[in-house]
């Protein structure tokens, strides 16, 4: 009998886990739609910004701003956006494998989340800073980072600035990017860039023309709209790279949640099975204990 008290055990800890998996995943998947929805609502923005900038570079001299000035230099500044808590399936394990695989020696690290943080703390990577955001996302807290991330380049310390983040693409699919927004360079504002416009409203190869041969008067001058345009698209881009992560994040966490229930599910299924069989084994060996009995008796 002790091997079915084992069962027993097993299966009300297989129901627990149950019970605590399916909490999350509701809990994820109600945040989940939140965050798509602020990672969707800004893309359409982002796809004009790029069009107005694409335009306004092609108007200027190429040093007309520092931000569009190219280096030929090897430092590269690089802002990870990974998550705070765990159960999100392998999401920050891609997102890491990413990382290693763009980075370098001359590479330092700016992050966002606690999760890769600390795995880069502990291969002994330069962490310049660490920054905590809210959920959902306020575009106030882009700011900061952006604000750091164009100070260090204007300061010549790094010669290029790149962001490492998760895409969302669909519920089932996040993609690890790892994209450079310092130089500005013209030749990526126009071309279809995924975390812009998954599935809508992208700028198609046979539109780049079109995008760059808009008719736009710039007031009081391209210069002026430069320096004012370029610091807004530097700050959008990271924070429409900041929700599509977080986005990332509760699909990831709703999926890997909604898998580990459904397993868990199963287990007490086959649980279940195995305790009745071991019962009805227990049961016909005591009948036939008894019946071996009665005829000794006769």
């Amino acid at each position: 009998m002790a091997n079915l008290r084992d069962i027993r055990r097993r299966i009300k800890s297989v129901k627990s886990t149950s019970q605590i998996t399916k909490a999350m995943q509701l809990v994820a998947a109600a945040k989940m739609k939140k965050a798509q929805n602020q990672a969707l609502a800004g893309r359409d923005y982002a796809d004009e910004l790029n069009k107005v900038l694409a335009n306004l570079k092609a108007n200027v001299d190429e040093g007309a701003h520092p931000l569009l000035e190219k280096r030929e230099g090897g430092k590269k500044l690089m802002l990870v956006i990974s998550t705070d808590k765990g159960l999100c399936g392998g999401l920050n394990t891609n997102l890491l494998k990413k990382v290693r695989q763009e980075s370098d020696e001359n590479t330092h690290f700016v992050t966002v989340g606690r999760k890769l943080r600390t795995a880069l703390a502990k291969t002994g990577e330069t962490l310049i800073a660490d920054w905590q955001i809210s959920d959902p996302i306020k575009f106030s807290e882009a700011r900061p980072i952006a604000k750091l991330l164009t100070d260090k380049f204007l300061s010549g310390e790094y010669d290029s600035v790149c962001v490492a983040f998760t895409n969302f693409v669909t519920t089932l699919r996040q993609d690890p990017w790892v994209t450079q927004i310092l130089t500005i360079e013209s030749d990526t504002l126009a071309e279809k860039r995924a975390y812009e416009g998954v599935g809508k409203n992208m700028i198609e190869e046979t539109d780049q023309e079109g995008a760059l041969a808009s008719d736009y008067i710039f007031e009081p001058s391209p210069e002026g709209v430069l320096d004012t345009l370029l610091p807004l698209y530097i700050n959008f881009q990271i924070y429409q790279m900041l929700v599509e992560s977080v986005a990332s994040e509760h699909s990831a966490r709703m999926v890997a949640m909604k898998s580990a229930t459904d397993n868990a599910e199963q287990m007490v299924k086959d649980l279940t099975l195995e305790y009745n069989k071991a019962r009805q084994a227990a049961i016909t060996s005591e009948l036939l204990e008894i019946t071996t009995a009665q005829k000794a008796m006769e």
